[in-house]
């Protein structure tokens, strides 16, 4: 589905990208997780667009999509979801679906995948007039999520989900991804909370210093010493792994 050669890319004279390379199947959960500074949220914005790439290709679908625009990138079926609130907090949850679709020509065709979100999400039909500011930190971001599906994306890039949630807001978040997964949305997942994460995803990616330090099976990595000294606050016992599928 995505893969990235040897990217480098940064911010002007500054490299922050050095040699980025990985591959993820379709329809999977990747959670790419490393020290701050190792450029996790930098690879993202190379993906879609927001980055100079300086040298290596970007790969969707077999198909060269380096040095894409953002609208070029919605276009071929990739949608991002940054950290942070993103939401119009004095539009209604409808209005802020409709935002989704802005790039769109064919409204008719949003107005219809706006009834289709809907359905996925059956909490924003219930509250499709409240204003969003009104919603819990989770249902602001499951609303930021249905929101990125309203162009019907392959791919969905989401940026620290987990950002001021609590625990059990955390786990209706990454429920919600492993729904769209199962539909057949590919997820690449930047998240802090490295052992919640992987233990929800297919695959992990270790980023250090803008270099892919690790890619395997999630389930794999939790179990990895390395992974657990560095990330998972110390080592993380076998049955973790067994447990989390």
């Amino acid at each position: 589905m995505l893969e990235l050669q040897n990217v480098y890319g940064g911010y002007g004279k500054i490299t922050i990208l050095n040699g980025v390379t990985f591959k993820i199947p379709k329809a999977s959960i990747t959670t790419m997780i490393g020290p701050n500074g190792a450029g996790k949220s930098t690879v993202f914005k190379a993906i879609f667009g927001l980055l100079q790439i300086q040298s290596g290709e970007i790969l969707l679908e077999g198909k060269d999509v380096t040095r894409q625009s953002p609208r070029q990138m919605l276009a071929q079926g990739v949608t991002y979801v940054p950290q942070g609130r993103n939401v119009v907090p004095q539009l209604s949850v409808y209005h802020n679906l409709e935002l989704g679709g802005i790039t769109a020509s064919d409204q008719e065709r949003v107005r219809q995948r706006i009834e289709t979100v809907m359905d996925q999400f059956p909490m924003l039909r219930e509250f499709r007039n409240r204003k969003a500011i009104e919603l819990s930190g989770g249902q602001q971001k499951q609303l930021e999520v249905a929101r990125s599906l309203l162009l019907d994306p392959k791919l969905v890039l989401i940026d620290e989900p987990s950002i001021g949630l609590s625990p059990n807001m955390v786990q209706e978040v990454f429920h919600t991804l492993v729904r769209l997964r199962d539909s057949g949305v590919t997820i690449l997942m930047v998240e802090q909370n490295a052992k919640a994460a992987l233990a929800m995803s297919d695959y992990g990616l270790v980023l250090e210093l803008g270099q892919t330090r690790m890619h395997d099976e999630a389930r794999r990595l939790l179990i990895d010493p390395r992974v657990g000294q560095l990330f998972l606050g110390g080592h993380v016992h076998e049955g973790t792994a067994a447990d989390a599928h």
